[in-house]
């Protein structure tokens, strides 16, 4: 090897030439003939000098906060060079990283795929991939992406995120309080009380009583798991017993969650028998205590 070879500086564009033409590097260094004007204007060397530019503008792009830009930066780069595995793994998991930022966690979750399908060990996209899926309550597949994370990198913080992952799987397979009154988690006291009253009007028995057999059972089963749901997240002690992944059996005892008789919470809640009810219910048609019924 030459002098002028062995204090030569590499350029990442010449870095990428390497990783994804091994052969052609071996001619660069072994074939006398081989000149720098050929090493130069080498088509493949040109790929990766372009695929390196755009990869950057795209970075740069990122750090400036012109998201959209650096999407449509990354997209054009991945069709610069298909065979540069390598670099096309990092374009891949950029772009979801983008993804990830402007709220489209399904393409990031695609975007990591392509990362992982080119690179098994790229730890970042399983990461990136992982938290899109709990993002999008896919809590198995996010369980099985940090169980593959934690067996290449066994932190602390690793474990953690499998242990909540694991978590949110276990609270997922139980009844989901939360959707039953149309609220999400962060629902202050007011709103679940508003979500409670919309709700348990909208499914009351006495709404349904001319209905067929089937849409009347269908509505008291609606109308019990309403009453449970406010039952627990309208206390502050069984919410948060709740929010933590509790099983409802476990909300079980004189101050936890019991079988809920749901005309009950409905007559306390709108004033019961003879004491009226908040914007003219009874007046609606409901009499007071005529909204008795059994549950199979």
């Amino acid at each position: 090897m030459s002098g002028e070879q062995e204090n030569e500086v590499v350029q990442p564009s010449q870095a990428l030439f390497f990783q994804s033409c091994p052969s052609r590097v071996r001619t660069w260094y072994t074939d006398p003939d081989f000149s720098v004007r050929n090493r130069v204007e080498d088509p493949i060397q040109k790929k990766a000098k372009s695929l390196t530019q755009m990869k950057e503008q795209g970075n740069a792009a990122f750090r400036s906060g012109r998201l959209q830009e650096a999407y449509d930066l990354y997209t054009q780069a991945l069709n610069i060079d298909p065979n540069n595995v390598y670099t096309n793994s990092k374009l891949y998991a950029n772009r979801a990283t983008v993804c990830s930022k402007i709220n489209k966690p399904h393409e990031a979750i695609a975007d990591c795929t392509k990362a992982i399908e080119l690179d098994e060990t790229y730890l970042k996209a399983y990461h990136r991939r992982a938290k899109s899926y709990m993002l999008t309550e896919q809590y198995e597949e996010a369980v099985r992406d940090y169980e593959k994370i934690f067996k290449m990198d066994k932190s602390r913080q690793n474990r953690q995120f499998l242990q909540d992952a694991k978590l949110e799987l276990k609270k997922s397979k139980r009844k989901d309080f939360y959707k039953i009154l149309g609220i999400n988690k962060s629902a202050s006291e007011d709103e679940i009380k508003k979500a409670y009253r919309k709700r348990a009007l909208l499914h009351h028995p006495d709404r349904h009583s001319s209905a067929t057999d089937d849409v009347k059972k269908a509505e008291e089963k609606k109308f019990k798991e309403i009453g449970e749901a406010y039952s627990v997240l309208s206390d502050p002690k069984k919410k948060a017993r709740y929010d933590s992944g509790h099983d409802l059996e476990d909300l079980d005892g004189p101050a936890g969650f019991q079988d809920i008789d749901p005309n009950l919470i409905f007559q306390s809640f709108f004033g019961g028998p003879g004491g009226g009810a908040p914007g003219g219910f009874y007046s609606s048609g409901f009499p007071p205590g005529g909204f008795q019924f059994q549950f199979g």
